[in-house]
């Protein structure tokens, strides 16, 4: 495994001494990137490793929501319709989702009637909503989020299509991430240089109310605010953050390979709670 270290007070050999044995013992693969949100320090393990980004690839989606609505392009508080119909990338063909499928039933309820940007953006972020995606990128333009990727410095970011395309999974055509790639999203949008200091401020408390704690948060001492975004898919979890501590941090944990998710919970905020406390020392 690679490590860059960028040393200002952060004790390199302690810290790499103590996550090393952490991802070890996983039988997995996992990659970390962390940085302080000043730029002070940053350690980065296999942090350009690419991944299947799972639900991490919401962040970008909700970036170009702001970002066009910054614009005057759209309003949050246009309605949408809520349709359950969206087209493969392969071949156009149509699919549907399934609310078995989804971590969220409140927009399949919808189903006929209208949701406003800003509900849909809730429900994709703090529920990790698929349904709510879909329809997000099909109104904002698979292009435009890529482009705002880039623009932002985050190539290892990968986005190529909506949720639940099948035809497209089979054949290799999947959302992909590296842990550099969504510090560095994460990074821009805590230091309000993603769109705008007011866009950015209401993206970190959307990222606030993120309603799966079980992974970086867990590491953390009670009561710390953690701007965050987790995804999941079989043997593929991930959670990324801003952790508000004294000292204020982006944190990155990609895992692969884990069948149990709890496990691969436990492995995050393992790490999470070492990095805690070497910023704390």
């Amino acid at each position: 495994m690679a490590f860059l270290l960028l040393l200002a007070w952060l004790s390199a050999p302690d810290i790499t001494t103590r996550i090393r044995p952490i991802i070890a013992s996983t039988g997995g693969e996992v990659a970390v990137a962390f940085r302080m949100l000043d730029g002070s320090t940053e350690l980065l393990i296999d942090g350009d490793k690419t991944f299947h980004a799972a639900s991490t690839m919401k962040v970008p989606v909700m970036i170009e929501l702001f970002r066009q609505a910054e614009a005057g392009t759209l309003n949050l508080d246009d309605a949408l319709p809520i349709v359950n119909g969206f087209k493969s990338i392969v071949d156009g063909s149509p699919y549907q989702l399934s609310v078995g499928d989804d971590s969220d039933r409140d927009v399949y309820a919808k189903v006929g009637k209208t949701m406003t940007l800003r509900q849909l953006c809730e429900a994709m972020i703090t529920v990790s909503s698929n349904f709510a995606t879909n329809l997000l990128i099909e109104k904002l333009g698979v292009e435009n989020i890529r482009k705002t990727v880039t623009r932002l410095g985050a190539d290892g970011m990968q986005v190529l299509r909506g949720v639940e395309d099948q035809k497209a999974f089979d054949k290799g055509l999947s959302n992909t991430t590296t842990a550099r790639g969504l510090m560095v999203l994460l990074e821009k949008i805590g230091r309000g240089q993603a769109v705008s200091t007011q866009s950015d401020a209401q993206m970190v408390e959307i990222l606030k109310r993120q309603q799966f704690n079980t992974a970086i948060p867990a590491g953390l001492p009670s009561g710390t605010a953690v701007a965050h975004k987790t995804g999941s898919i079989t043997r593929i979890h991930h959670d990324a953050a801003i952790v508000y501590g004294p000292k204020p941090y982006v944190l990155v944990v990609l895992v692969r390979g884990i069948e149990d998710q709890k496990a691969s919970s436990s492995v995050m905020a393992q790490i999470s709670k070492v990095v805690w406390e070497e910023v704390a020392r």
